[in-house]
C-alpha cells in the first residue's frame, strides 16, 4: 500500500452510516463535540489526518466538554463491568498488590474531592506503580494546570483507541477478503 492510498479501514469507517460512526467515535470518546467534529471532517484520506482533527477537536473543547469526555472514564483500578477497553488499559493494575490498590482508592478519591473529576491518564503500558507516582504528583497541581494536562492524557487515550477503531475495521476487512476468495 502505498502512503497516499486510503487505508481500508479508513474506507470502511468513512462509508459507515452516521449514527454508526457517531457511536464507534463515541466508544473512543464521551464527548458530543469532539465526535461530532470527527464526523464533519469525513472522509479521512490517512489514519493522520483522524489524528489530526481528533488533536484539533481535543483542542477546542470546552471545559463542559471535557467534563463530558471524563465522565466516560472509568477510576484507575476500578473499570466498569463489562468495559473490555479500560480493563485493557488499565491493565498495569490488574496484578496491583492489595495495598497498592487499597492507595489507589484513596489517592482517587483525595484527586476527585478536589478537581471534581476522575483521575485521567493515558495508563496503555504503565505500571500500576506509575499511575500511583502521577496522581501523587498531580495532586499538587492548580485546577487550571490539571485541565491542560487532563487535555493531554484524553488525546492520548483518543488516539490510542481511534487506532483501535482502524484496526480492527482492517482486520474485518482482510477476513472478508479471504472468505471471498475461498467462495
Amino acid at each position: 500500500m502505498t502512503s497516499t492510498s486510503t487505508p481500508p479501514g479508513l474506507v470502511r469507517f468513512n462509508g459507515l452510516a452516521e449514527s454508526t460512526a457517531r457511536a464507534a467515535l463515541h466508544e473512543a470518546c464521551a464527548s458530543t463535540a469532539w465526535a461530532r467534529r470527527l464526523l464533519a471532517a469525513r472522509p479521512y484520506a490517512t489514519a493522520d489526518e483522524v489524528y489530526a482533527a481528533s488533536d484539533a477537536a481535543m483542542a477546542e473543547l470546552t471545559t463542559a466538554d471535557l467534563e463530558e469526555a471524563m465522565a466516560g472514564h472509568p477510576p484507575i483500578g476500578r473499570p466498569a463491568p463489562g468495559d473490555p477497553t479500560s480493563a485493557r488499559e488499565q491493565r498495569g493494575m490488574a496484578g496491583a498488590s492489595e495495598a497498592l490498590r487499597a492507595e489507589m482508592l484513596d489517592l482517587n478519591l483525595a484527586y476527585q474531592e478536589r478537581f471534581g473529576h476522575v483521575f485521567l491518564i493515558c495508563a496503555t503500558g504503565r505500571t500500576g506503580e506509575q499511575m500511583r507516582d502521577a496522581v501523587r504528583e498531580r495532586i499538587g497541581n492548580t485546577p487550571e494546570r490539571e485541565r491542560e494536562i487532563v487535555r493531554t492524557e484524553l488525546g492520548k487515550i483518543n488516539r490510542i483507541r481511534l487506532a483501535r477503531i482502524v484496526e480492527a475495521a482492517e482486520a474485518d476487512e482482510a477476513v472478508e477478503a479471504v472468505e471471498a476468495e475461498g467462495d
